[in-house]
């Protein structure tokens, strides 16, 4: 199958394109061309490597016509944020490509009301970015059942792996909060620290990619949450971290007002994002029609991030991280 990766040189791409290469599949990859994959791998010497301005092409209406032009089987879109965009791209799909697979988000939706959380089943978006997805996700829904398009929306959790730091136990990325945690300093927790998130390694959002692609029939008109099997509250998540520094997890839980007189508001406007929503995902659906069986757990897959950036020196902490 001839595959076209709309931005595989990303966090996801730098596990899908060689695992698509492996699988026998002839891959073009789609890129500005200003970064490279986050990990070297010999498949990519096998990738046809085409470049592209995505937003400039939308602009002058040439973007969606390039990638029909590229004669794809499925077209798989990592990098589609806004709803134009995608209704740019079907619309010039359409009739000549078999299948798109787009990359959406758990930030479709806002605060969560049941968990886990089903495909479909929250309370709407916090902010653009989240509404975006959602009607994009919506979008391509209308599109297969309408005859369309065969489309399918996969919405990966907050993505860990090497090359780039996790979002943190208050939800933020503020890199202080690692050293406080590996100096076994007192954390101060906005709210009761019971709050969930729900990560996911890089390495287990490809494999549902490629699953996808290969289950056309079974993801057609479908979207799926891609998450660890499990997720992690704040205090849960502030042991695990502790504990790889050889520290006992100690934390202060205060009100948000009294977090944001003492945090940047950046990272209080982040972490009042994350946490706020308290998001945990049913994976069930990806399980059993895509076959989707996630390595990581998300402490695993946080883990692999840390160990990443304190080994190339992109994050500094006191006192021993041999454990991490």
């Amino acid at each position: 199958m001839r595959i076209v990766v709309i931005g595989g040189s990303g966090h996801v791409g730098t596990f899908l394109i060689p695992r698509l290469v492996r699988a026998g599949h002839e891959v073009v990859n789609v890129t500005r061309g200003t970064s490279v994959a986050y990990a070297d791998a010999p498949e990519w010497q096998q990738v046809h490597q085409v470049t592209a301005d995505r937003e400039r092409g939308d602009a002058a209406g040439t973007f969606g016509p390039r990638i029909r032009d590229l004669g794809a089987d499925a077209v798989i879109d990592l990098i589609c944020f806004t709803l134009d965009s995608a209704t740019a791209l079907v619309e010039s799909l359409r009739g000549h490509v078999g299948h798109l697979v787009h990359c959406g988000s758990i930030w479709r939706y806002g605060p969560a009301l049941r968990l886990p959380v089903r495909e479909g089943d929250a309370t709407p978006a916090l902010e653009e970015y989240g509404a975006q997805k959602e009607a994009i996700a919506r979008y391509l829904k209308a599109e297969t059942a309408g005859g369309g398009l065969v489309t399918t929306s996969l919405h990966p959790g907050h993505i860990c792996g090497p090359g780039w730091a996790p979002t943190g136990p208050l939800g933020n990325l503020d890199p202080a909060v690692w050293g406080t945690l590996a100096a076994g300093e007192t954390l101060r927790v906005p709210g009761s620290g019971s709050q969930l998130m729900h990560h996911v390694h890089a390495d287990d959002v490809a494999p549902a990619f490629a699953l996808a692609t290969a289950h056309r029939d079974a993801a057609a008109g479908e979207d799926f949450h891609i998450t660890a099997p499990s997720a992690l509250n704040v205090r849960g998540y502030v042991d695990a971290v502790a504990g790889w520094f050889g520290q006992e997890a100690s934390i202060e839980t205060e009100t948000w007002d009294e977090f944001r007189r003492h945090t940047d508001p950046e990272f209080a406007d982040a972490s009042w994002a994350h946490l706020h929503r308290s998001q945990y995902f049913s994976i069930e659906k990806a399980r059993t029609r895509l076959g989707y069986t996630p390595r990581y757990e998300p402490d695993d897959a946080i883990r692999e991030s840390l160990r990443w950036l304190l080994a190339n020196g992109e994050l500094a902490v006191p006192g021993d991280h041999s454990g991490v």
